[in-house]
């Protein structure tokens, strides 16, 4: 290939590559999503459309990046996780941010429609992104536990300050003046007795966020590979225990179909199998 005497600017390029061994988290994040959120009437204070259109943007990530073991959603981030031996991009942090971030952002706009329908989009929406590097699996799990403990916090608040809000018709300064100082038991009870809300019987994924795994799951005999956001806890031990190749970075395990779970597979269906709800097709896994 023939050079010219312009070449030498590329000495100024310089590539920040990951330390091996840690696992890498690339966490993606809504810029100025309070008044996105508005201009587009989401539902408060949680909006079910917004964070399935989220994981499916997620999905879309998990399918481009094989190396990612899990990843954890809500509201309007996401982070995921790469196995601590991935190699990909040869570990340049600017490659795999830019990558994830960007790739998110066009799929968040891509699958837009088929969650919010005839709603339009009033402007692009951009996500920023950023690598975080874990040295041992206490430490990643610590940041995953941090990370739904923001979410549940977040939610109890935000569900009495709405329903102060919408139902009370309070302004936002007394919404927020009537929850100053008070603690996790106090709004449980002011939900349950001023709206009649059980907080405990809201939805799992507006108290527990989204966490996406893989899984080999047998289809008519055969395994598929499938991406499955669960709405579980990751704070305590029985989630890893459960699922113990995530850390280990093993084979995936063999597993039946579920159909209280949501499956994302291919595009494409050739076992003809059918489900109950919104569910994806079924694909080989060698395709």
């Amino acid at each position: 290939m023939a050079k010219s005497k312009f070449e030498y600017v590329r000495l100024f390029e310089r590539e920040d590559r990951c330390l091996p061994n840690t696992w890498m988290v690339v966490r993606v994040d809504g810029k100025g999503f309070h008044r996105f959120s508005e201009l587009h009437s989401f539902d408060k204070p949680n909006d079910s459309r917004a964070l399935r259109l989220m994981n499916r943007a997620a999905v879309a990530v998990f399918r481009e990046f094989r190396d990612i073991s899990i990843g954890f959603g809500h509201s309007d981030e996401f982070s995921f996780v790469f196995r601590r031996s991935t190699e990909v991009y040869n570990r340049r942090s600017e490659k795999l941010v830019s990558l994830v971030t960007s790739l998110f952002s066009s799929a968040y706009v891509y699958y837009w429609g088929d969650y919010f329908g005839e709603e339009k989009l009033q402007y692009p929406p951009a996500f920023d992104g950023r690598i975080v590097l874990y040295p041992t699996d206490e430490n990643l799990r610590d940041y995953l536990s941090w990370r739904q403990a923001d979410v549940h916090v977040n939610n109890l608040y935000n569900t009495c300050y709405w329903n102060l809000v919408l139902h009370q018709k309070l302004t936002p300064k007394q919404a927020e003046d009537r929850l100053k100082g008070t603690l996790a038991s106090d709004k449980n009870e002011l939900l349950f007795k001023e709206f009649n809300i059980n907080y405990n019987n809201l939805p799992e994924i507006f108290k527990k966020g989204t966490t996406m795994v893989r899984k080999s799951v047998q289809v008519n005999g055969k395994p598929m590979h499938a991406v499955i956001p669960l709405h579980c806890d990751i704070i305590g031990n029985k989630f890893w225990v459960d699922n113990p190749e995530i850390l280990k970075c093993g084979k995936l395990p063999l597993v039946q179909i579920d159909e209280s779970y949501e499956y994302f597979f291919n595009n494409i269906n050739p076992f003809g199998v059918k489900f109950n709800g919104d569910k994806e097709n079924i694909s080989d896994v060698s395709s």
